[in-house]
């Protein structure tokens, strides 16, 4: 059971414990489980990195981000360049069909489409663009359209769910044609990340609807 101040604490904690974090002014505050982080970092990985530190921490339900990436004045990219090194980067990504992904940059902001069979593809492409310079921010808007033709046995959810780390003995599983919802409980905002996660993993997949709670009591 936390405070808010403690859980203030334990997310400004793991923010510093970041590499690439450890010197930036970032501003978190807690309330009710719900984390805010504010302040202007000077790439687009610092961002990602302090939204995933946040995360992690225990006891957070939600998260608003608010940091903003702003450049030296001294830096300049184009947003031609910036494209053409977002398409260079997703073409030498081993785990990425680039020729099914199209980008469009406007302002150092990278939007992605296209149709991919996997989720973990859809997300190596935003990890590969993401440490690239003057990227300010990534709209993932590819889809999924799995290849394969396999029924999504509710069972193999389950089991999978089982197998990992998380507690998921409140997690209720759902499959409708292609798609999984999950639903109920968990004890941290990773849990629920983690469960979506494994759930992409089921063949013949197209969406997840993660719809799972945040269970976590606060002292008062």
């Amino acid at each position: 059971m936390k405070t808010n101040s403690e859980l203030q604490k334990d997310v400004q904690d793991a923010i510093k414990w970041e590499p690439l974090l450890n010197s930036a002014e970032i501003g978190v505050i807690a309330k009710d489980g719900i984390v805010s982080l504010t302040g202007i970092v000077d790439s687009y990985a610092k961002k990602t990195e302090a939204e995933e530190a946040a995360k992690s921490v225990s006891g957070v339900k939600a998260l608003v981000e608010n940091i903003e990436v702003k450049f030296p004045n001294s830096f300049t990219k184009t947003d031609p360049e910036i494209a053409r090194e977002v398409l260079d980067a997703l073409k030498a990504a081993w785990d990425v069909p680039d020729d099914k992904v199209s980008v469009k940059v406007e302002d150092g902001w990278v939007t992605l489409e296209g149709v991919l069979p996997w989720n973990h593809q859809k997300e190596a492409a935003k990890r590969v663009i993401k440490y690239l310079k003057g990227v300010k921010g990534v709209f993932n808007n590819i889809k999924i359209k799995s290849e394969l033709h396999d029924v999504i046995e509710q069972k193999a959810v389950k089991d999978a769910l089982k197998r990992s780390a998380i507690d998921d003995s409140d997690i209720d599983v759902a499959v409708s044609g292609t798609t999984v919802t999950l639903t109920g409980l968990v004890n941290s905002f990773y849990a629920r990340e983690e469960a979506g996660r494994i759930a992409w993993k089921t063949p013949g997949i197209w969406h997840v609807k993660n719809e799972l709670k945040v269970d976590y009591e606060y002292a008062f």
